[in-house]
């Protein structure tokens, strides 16, 4: 038997889809390798994560925490209060399980945990999906064995000598979707003849990419393309009565796009916010694209992901401010010439990882 084969491992990772789906790919490597293996979760009470987890079939346990708000707010006089209970919650859970090592794959309740991981002499693993590590983690940092990170670069913000260039897991529906094509094409009732545009924003939606988007699908289907288009739940319903009458000329509108190894096998070329893991998806993937970095995240890290794109010619990347008045102009250029979306195709297959999952749990074995 494997030495591995009952292993214990607790991961942490919340908040964001960002930090919930690598640490959920992960555990599921994990479980793969090793069936009898025993894996807790632990995440922030009311964040996305108390969903997700389960429903990918893992325990997990809930911290009272939250992050501190840089404005002055009521809700940050309860952060001492939320810090120190989370403290001795993670103090309790990880007593009880007893884990081999623990994975912060970042989020709110990642930092309680593994600084208490680190004071009980537990072995502690960061990944870090951005190019900008948040603050936790370069906090975390000296204190942790491992650090696996998405992008190169990353040893003058850690310790180099515990870095490892891994990538960022992707699902794994999304690694076959050169073969789907055909039926990619019947999904969404598109003509497979003509090339198409993939418009994504996230779930919730992008505002500055929605309005950029419906003020130009005359420019883009005068291009000859088609367009598949995720709104996000709080712009569809405007969206989608104000585009009836193009649904004839290829525009698919939809809220979520519950199918994305199809959306990505007919897409051409994507437009998209520049999140760490649609951006690994991007280049798994080989996508060429539009990258308009959300201006809402923390220490602008959706730019700086875009700009470790666009220096590899794997992307261009549009500001959110600069979308109404430049978007044509962008655009226009990998719209009409196919070589160029080409030369970012192959740019982007040196850059792809996709056993980025294998890969962290090669180094974390190799750890213990």
């Amino acid at each position: 038997m494997s030495q591995f084969e009952k292993i214990k491992i607790i991961l942490s990772g919340g908040g964001t889809g960002g930090h919930v789906f690598p640490a959920i790919a992960i555990a599921s490597e994990i479980k793969q390798l090793y069936p009898k293996s025993e894996i807790l979760f632990v995440g922030a009470k009311g964040k996305m994560e108390m969903e997700k987890v389960p429903s990918a079939g893992f325990e997990i346990k809930g911290l009272w925490i939250s992050g501190f708000q840089r404005r002055l707010t009521w809700s940050n006089l309860l952060f001492p209060f939320k810090l120190v209970s989370s403290l001795i919650s993670a103090y309790l859970i990880l007593r009880k399980f007893k884990p081999n090592l623990v994975v912060g794959t970042g989020g709110y309740a990642s930092g309680p945990l593994l600084e208490i991981a680190v004071r009980m002499k537990i072995p502690i693993v960061i990944q870090e999906q951005n190019s900008f590590p948040g603050i936790t983690n370069r906090i975390l940092a000296p204190k942790a064995s491992l650090i696996c990170v998405a992008f190169p670069g990353l040893e003058k913000y850690f310790p180099a000598s515990k870095v490892r260039v891994t990538g960022n897991p992707v699902r794994k529906d999304l690694l076959n979707v050169k073969a789907i094509r055909q039926q990619a094409f019947d999904y969404f009732n598109l003509d497979w003849q003509k090339p198409v545009l993939l418009v994504i924003g996230g779930s919730l939606g992008a505002r500055t990419i929605n309005e950029a988007i419906w003020e130009n699908l005359g420019f883009i289907l005068s291009n000859g393309y088609q367009i598949i288009w995720q709104t996000g739940k709080a712009y569809y319903e405007t969206v989608e009565y104000s585009v009836k009458e193009w649904a004839e000329r290829g525009v698919v509108v939809v809220p979520f796009i519950a199918r994305m190894d199809y959306a990505y096998s007919a897409a051409d070329l994507v437009i998209s916010r520049a999140g760490a893991i649609s951006l690994s998806e991007l280049a798994v993937l080989e996508k060429p694209s539009v990258l308009i970095p959300s201006p809402n995240v923390t220490d602008d890290h959706q730019t700086k992901n875009a700009l470790a794109f666009q220096e590899i010619k794997g992307a261009v990347l549009l500001k959110d401010e600069d979308t109404k008045a430049a978007f044509q102009s962008t655009l226009l250029p990998l719209l009409k010439n196919k070589e160029l979306r080409d030369e970012m195709t192959q740019n982007l297959s040196k850059i792809a990882k996709p056993n980025a999952a294998q890969d962290i749990v090669k180094e974390i074995l190799k750890l213990l």
